[in-house]
């Protein structure tokens, strides 16, 4: 029996139960779907800091009822003093993941905030904007147990546990905090009362903005005053790919987003089946393989990206790359996948208004840096960022990080129109075909993933057949099994069919939920 949960009227998912209560119960009282994720982000602001904070970016898909769609690019940019050379002068050769240093992007999040909030006054929305944050301000103030993913130790801590503001803020005896135990965020539940007040702009450019750069400067992050008072999260036209009766949608630039449309096409190429045998964990594999490596020059800087990536999903282009791919042997390439570390959440309403949001800090705790006047942890998404000079992800100012987890929007013939995201193209391109091959939603989720790794190192749960595992070993694949959960999650989806009823799933390898009227 299918253990997706089934609505009525509308559905949200969320990461962590108690966003996605919050989101529930603004749908319960008339909000939009957008209010409903708007105060889910609040929520996941402070129950899931680590993947969804206040110093987080994010990437919204909006589908409205009418039938358009768009994308909300709430990317942050690079300061006006983040640039390769400065850092190598400092004696530095790669990117640093953790500290001051990595915390060169102003945190976009906030901003997505606000266009959003602009967004669903068009679609009739009415709650105050005081309403949508009270439920997070609530939690912060009151203290919440302690998310599992948020007390899984990275292999970094004794890195992390150098940052400035890091140690006071998360370890409890040189450990993160137990699975469980009450935290309290004082500080950010009144850095969002403030900003629920005063409006969304004074995280940029009010009095929580001068906070903000008060701290930035005193610990010598490359961030201005001027930089977050520049700070807009732009509307973008989404990129789109029929597949059938089916058409996705994405975020463009420097979304992850074609990197998926591109998977899809080419494992649609193969017509490779869907079970977890080898000919099908063989071609996600090799799918992925030759996608990531043809799409990272379209998850740059919009400024950045030469032609148009849709030329790569021609039929002539695709039938190359697909007479490429061995069916018995692995391709000796290795994986370029990009780091997951986002927080999917997503809301549909009885409109049909239906809404996917992905935020990230780059990896889990971001830079580690957390400001000691409001409480805010750095994201790390200049990390995605190179010092060589010759790299075309080079650091300069005011690029948006490549490579930004993003949701997907897929919208059948029929009238279903479905939102779902799980942080990168490899979980999302097995998600997706799952789904169309007619799994169940939860279903989806749950079967076991592969993740590609570089080093021509395939990562797998320790979920699959033995037998299948050993022909893929036979086959030239170098299988890693195991990791942690959060390398896997978390995923969730929501989808409202033709006649109006809805759907929730998310994923059980992380403390989420889905939930609905």
């Amino acid at each position: 029996m299918s253990s997706t949960l089934r609505f009525t009227l509308a559905a949200v998912t969320a990461p962590d139960a108690r966003a996605a209560t919050v989101g529930r119960d603004i749908l319960s009282v008339g909000g939009s779907a957008l209010e409903a994720a708007l105060a889910m982000a609040a929520a996941l602001a402070v129950v899931l800091p680590h993947r969804a904070g206040l110093g987080s970016d994010a990437q919204w898909l909006i589908r409205e009822p009418g039938g358009r769609t768009h994308v909300i690019d709430a990317g942050g940019l690079t300061g006006v003093k983040a640039d390769a050379a400065s850092y190598r002068k400092a004696g530095h050769h790669e990117m640093p993941r953790r500290g001051a240093l990595a915390a060169a992007t102003v945190p976009g999040a906030v901003a997505g905030w606000e266009r959003a909030l602009e967004a669903t006054r068009a679609f009739g929305g009415r709650l105050p904007l005081p309403d949508l944050i009270a439920p997070a301000i609530k939690l912060a103030r009151d203290g919440f147990p302690q998310n599992p993913s948020s007390a899984r130790a990275p292999d970094d801590l004794a890195t992390l546990a150098e940052a400035p503001g890091f140690a006071a803020v998360f370890l409890d005896d040189g450990k993160l905090t137990a699975a469980g135990a009450t935290r309290v965020e004082t500080k950010i539940g009144d850095l969002l009362e403030q900003i629920s007040h005063a409006g969304l702009r004074d995280f940029y450019r009010g009095d929580a903005g001068r906070e903000l750069a008060a701290d930035m400067a005193r610990l010598d992050i490359a961030l201005t005053r001027a930089d977050l008072e520049g700070c807009e999260a732009k509307v973008r036209k989404p990129l789109s790919l029929r597949l059938g009766a089916r058409t996705y949608f994405v975020a463009p630039a420097p979304s992850q987003g074609f990197a998926l449309l591109h998977a899809l096409a080419l494992h649609a190429r193969l017509r490779a089946p869907t079970r977890d045998d080898f000919a099908s964990l063989h071609a996600y594999a090799e799918t992925l393989k030759r996608t990531l490596r043809i799409a990272a020059p379209f998850a740059l800087d919009p400024s950045l990206v030469d032609g148009d990536p849709l030329r790569w999903l021609a039929p002539d282009a695709l039938e190359r790359e697909a007479q490429a791919i061995s069916r018995d042997r692995a391709d000796a390439a290795p994986y370029p996948a990009p780091r997951v570390a986002g927080a999917f959440f997503g809301a549909v309403d009885p409109t049909g208004l239906t809404v996917g949001c992905l935020a990230t800090l780059g990896d889990a705790f971001g830079s580690g840096c957390v400001l000691g006047r409001t409480g805010v942890l750095l994201g790390n998404r200049a990390a995605a960022f190179s010092l060589d000079p010759r790299a075309p992800n080079v650091l300069a100012p005011k690029l948006r990080a490549p490579n930004a987890p993003a949701p997907t929007l897929c919208v059948q013939d029929e009238g279903r129109v479905m939102a779902f995201g799980g942080g990168a193209p490899q979980i999302d391109l097995q998600l997706a075909t799952r789904i169309a091959d007619g799994m169940d939603l939860q279903d989806a989720i749950d079967a076991p993933r592969l993740l590609g790794r570089d080093r021509n190192l395939l990562q797998m749960e320790d979920r699959f057949d033995p037998s299948v595992l050993r022909a893929l070993d036979k086959a030239g694949h170098e299988i890693a099994l195991g990791g942690a959960p959060d390398d896997y999650a978390p995923a969730g989806v929501v989808l409202r069919r033709r006649d109006g009823s809805v759907e929730g799933a998310h994923d059980a390898r992380t403390d989420g939920a889905a939930d609905g009227l």
